[in-house]
């Protein structure tokens, strides 16, 4: 992430719709974490969606709605977090294409799981889905979470391998670090035969020795990671199973799950695969959603 992403606002994208408060507070929870400010950005469509209820009784301008979906949300966020900076952020057109051109200057986007546009069944073309492809910042996307938030913090983050993505490390760090709690690498793979790389190519072993040795090369490639953040507990899990099932499985009491959006298991390669579709349908937990850097795109 480079210095412009580092120091930009949070920005959440709200929507009528239930659920948009604890969008808000999260949202406000990762900007005060960051030391940066929150914008709240609601898109009014033209026309407004079907079945929305935005124009209310007494009609009004597109900003006014805006302004009654903002001010609440504005409301719950100063109660809680008095000393943040809060701004509304009202755009007249599609929601996703304007909060993709927010994340240009964003250090991160915060969108929900569902509503106008949102990420019920993740239809191809939804708010969520299409700022998750194309954002230039990480994408937090809050999943629902079935009983009580996890007493301990745990952050968990996917990797392969054959094809470890630093930036997605590196968040993955930050965020652990920013929470003072362990970060738990894992990864999952299914493929017969290609292990990792070797200084003459792909490297092969015997099915019955894969999941130690996946092991011991995750554990090579943290190396440099363990001892230049010595005081953060990395730990790992390797298994040989599909990999978005074993993300899927250690979201479970996590309170971040952090994947990368490229490369052989990543969300833009697989956008309607596996992968990208079980976790962001099914994760346990919010999940973030990290692009690669912008001169790697």
């Amino acid at each position: 992430m480079d210095d412009r992403h580092a120091t930009g606002p949070v920005v959440a994208g709200v929507v009528e719709a239930q659920g948009q408060e604890q969008v808000a507070l999260r949202a406000a929870e990762e900007a005060t974490r960051a030391g940066t400010g929150l914008r709240l950005m609601h898109a009014v469509e033209r026309p407004l969606p079907a079945g929305s209820t935005a124009a209310g009784a007494d009609g009004g301008t597109h900003a006014d709605r805006a302004e009654r979906v903002i001010a609440p949300l504005a409301a719950a966020v100063h109660r809680k977090f008095p000393d943040l900076a809060v701004e509304p952020d009202v755009v007249s057109g599609l929601p996703a294409p304007a909060l993709v051109d927010r994340s240009a200057g964003a250090s991160l986007i915060v969108v929900g799981h569902r509503g106008t546009g949102g990420l019920p069944r993740l239809p191809l073309g939804s708010v969520s889905l299409q700022v998750a492809t194309h954002s230039r910042c990480p994408v937090l996307v809050i999943r629902p979470r079935k009983g009580a938030e996890p007493e301990v913090e745990r952050v968990v983050v996917g990797v392969d391998v054959d094809d470890m993505q630093p930036h997605v490390m590196e968040f993955a760090l930050r965020a652990a670090a920013a929470r003072d709690a362990p970060l738990d690498v894992v990864h999952g793979s299914t493929r017969p035969d290609l292990l990792g790389t070797g200084p003459t190519g792909p490297l092969l072993v015997a099915r019955e020795k894969r999941p130690s040795a996946a092991k011991d090369l995750l554990e090579e490639r943290l190396g440099p990671y363990r001892s230049r953040c010595h005081d953060l507990d990395i730990r790992t899990r390797v298994e040989r199973t599909r990999p978005a099932h074993l993300l899927v499985d250690s979201s479970r009491d996590a309170t971040l799950l952090v994947v990368g959006t490229h490369g052989r298991t990543g969300l833009r390669r697989l956008m309607l695969g596996s992968v990208s579709g079980e976790v962001l349908h099914t994760a346990r937990c919010p999940v973030v959603v990290v692009p690669p850097p912008e001169a790697e795109e």
